[in-house]
Parts: structure tokens; sequence; C-alpha cells
């Protein structure tokens, strides 16, 4: 499971389709679940755009918005079959700027102990993603969000949680992001767990429990 990243760096960039694009944010130390997310995607024009989507997928057949909570993850096993997954797996995928990730492991006593996963050298990277667009029935409301894929822990992430989020090499970010590109067997491989030696962790203060704190004590090591 992912439930909660950071985006600490002030500008992001991502080089995909021969472009280069460089976003400008606002430093994010605790991003939650039903918040505006920074994503990148290729639009029907085939352009990549840089754009900010609700984080907790609401499929296109939703017949309301506020069932999302539950699809802030897609197991990489039921991409391709789930009904919520199986369309924007096919057309709608994107990519979401991090530079870490919180897991929770629970102690014999206490709360459960949050910690950071990042790269070594503290660099952004990206998460693989679904998106879809979605329209209430009167035409009033209409909400593009998106979702998270996961996959088996590595080494690494596996003391702490069973899940993680697939983190995308620089070489399939074309692949990933082109709608036109439909070889599903393809797609899958490129959802893996990242190596151990790719990642490291440390705990953290219990401030990030909070998710409406949004501060640089989330992501300090616990003392």
């Amino acid at each position: 499971m992912c439930g909660r990243y950071t985006l600490r760096k002030s500008e992001i960039e991502l080089a995909a389709r021969k472009t280069v694009v460089r976003s400008k944010v606002k430093p994010r130390y605790n991003i939650a679940p039903s918040q505006q997310v920074p994503v990148f995607r290729v639009n029907s024009e085939g352009q990549l755009e840089d754009l900010t989507l609700h984080w907790g997928l609401i499929p296109s057949w939703a017949k309301e918005s506020k069932s999302s909570y539950s699809m802030i993850n897609a197991r990489v096993e039921t991409v391709r079959t789930k009904p919520a997954y199986r369309g924007p797996f096919k057309k709608r995928r994107c990519l979401l700027p991090v530079d870490g990730w919180f897991e929770w492991q629970k102690q014999d006593k206490g709360p459960k102990q949050p910690y950071l996963f990042l790269l070594p050298e503290d660099e952004p990277f990206f998460f693989a993603g679904l998106w879809d667009h979605w329209e209430s029935k009167e035409g009033e409301e209409s909400i593009d969000s998106c979702t998270i894929i996961t996959t088996e822990a590595n080494q690494l992430v596996q003391p702490v949680h069973h899940r993680m989020p697939v983190i995308l090499k620089p070489k399939d970010y074309d692949a990933w992001l082109d709608p036109a590109y439909d070889d599903s067997t393809q797609l899958e491989q490129l959802l893996t767990s990242s190596s151990p030696n790719a990642l490291t962790c440390y705990p953290v203060s219990l401030a990030v429990n909070n998710a409406r704190h949004d501060g640089p004590d989330c992501v300090a090591p616990m003392e």
C-alpha cells in the first residue's frame, strides 16, 4: 500500500516523449489521499501534460464521486481485470512525481512506527499510476482522478509493509505514458518491485501520522 508520500523538491523534471517538462511545485511533506497531486500524462493530441489530479480513482462509470478513498492504490495483479482499472490501464496511464513515501511498522507496544523510503541520493522519482475522468449525470461536476499502482514489497520494504508502490525506470516512461501502446503483457512487465539496493529508509517522527499536518518535521529522523 502507499497511503502517504512526499515531494519536497520545488522543481520537477520529466524527460519523456522526446521532450522535457519542468514543473514548479510547492514542497510537500505529507501528501495524503483525496488531495490534489502533481501528475504527468499524455493528452489526446499526444502532448505531455503537467497538471494536478484528485488522489483516489473515481471510475468514469461511477454513480457518484464519494467512494474514491479505497481506490488510492491499484494492485498490479488486477490492473488488467478489475473493472475500475481495466480501461485506465489500456489508455489512461500516468506518472506521479515523488521523492519519498511512508509506511508504518507495527510495534510490540505503542503506535506504529512510520518509515520514510527514498533514493539514497534523495532525488525525485516516479510512481506508475492510472487516471480516469468522471462526470456527474447532469454534467455539472467533473473530476480527473488517479491511483498509484502497487506490487509485492522488496526485501528492504518487507519488514515494514508487504506492499510497495511501483517505481518506473526512466527507460520505460515513454511506453507507459503512450496511450497508443496497448501491449498489456509488455506493460505488466514494467510493473515490478524495485531492487532493495536502489532504496534506503529511516524511521521518522510521529508528526506524519496527522494527515492534515504538512511540515518538515514529517520527514525528520526519529530520535
